[in-house]
């Protein structure tokens, strides 16, 4: 049986005044660091004015693009990313996903850190960045965690009702036991290092983590560094639980 997806409604309609950089990347015109590059390129324009950066807009003002650009046709994937691979901007000598694979003009929506490894949805989408990854939101994320030593047997328990992480309490998850050093943990939230902190929390030690399901766009058996598109009714469900459908 198909595990409900939680986390589908659809995402409240955006707030108003919002600044340019947002705007624009929810209108699909760049993400916001492209969108500030815009800006400074003198290609925007807020009411006939030429926009600096910061400006907020209101819902009735007139925004237009002068560089001619249109929404472009959005692409998504499903990618594996592997272990000691960064997401993005990695240090001197190390490697990121723009420089293992050969997609162009798309960038990794969230992150996952160098040392864990599965899922990660790469796009040129800037709409869902922030429907995907503001904590207002709740959807679903899954990963399979392997830990050094033997799980206590409350572990389920202490993780599954929230654990204290240097003063922030976890919100609640689901854990299934697989077996007696590894588990599943389905999070609605997205702290930095959460999986790790938390399994510290409970005098553990994370070995492996590897995150399987980003809603209902699951890993499957996605080769390491192999990336697959996802579109038709997987697509529609995805773009639908964010509300751009």
């Amino acid at each position: 049986m198909k595990k409900p997806i939680r986390g589908t409604t659809a995402a409240p309609k955006p707030e108003f005044p919002m600044r340019i950089n947002k705007y624009l990347a929810l209108k699909g015109y760049s993400t916001r660091r492209g969108a500030d590059e815009l800006i400074e390129k003198h290609q925007v324009l807020i009411n006939g004015r030429f926009a600096v950066l910061g400006d907020k807009v209101e819902s009735g003002d007139a925004v237009k693009v002068r560089s001619g650009r249109k929404p472009s046709d959005y692409v998504y994937y499903a990618y594996n990313k592997p272990e000691g691979v960064a997401t993005i901007a990695p240090n001197k000598g190390a490697k990121g996903i723009k420089e293992t694979i050969d997609l162009k003009n798309v960038f990794p929506i969230g992150r996952l850190d160098k040392n864990s490894h599965g899922l990660i949805i790469l796009s040129n989408d800037g709409r869902i960045t922030d429907r995907l990854l503001n904590p207002i939101h709740t959807h679903d994320k899954e990963y399979v965690v392997k830990v050094k030593d033997k799980l206590r047997n409350n572990f389920k328990e202490k993780m599954e009702a929230g654990v204290n992480i240097e003063g922030y309490v976890t919100k609640p998850t689901k854990i299934e036991l697989i077996d007696e050093t590894t588990f599943s943990v389905t999070l609605t939230e997205g702290k930095k290092h959460q999986i790790r902190r938390m399994v510290v929390a409970l005098f553990g030690e994370v070995r492996d983590l590897k995150r399987i399901r980003i809603m209902n766009i699951a890993l499957g058996k996605l080769a390491p560094n192999s990336y697959r598109k996802i579109e038709g009714e997987e697509l529609k469900t995805f773009l639908t639980s964010l509300g751009l459908l």
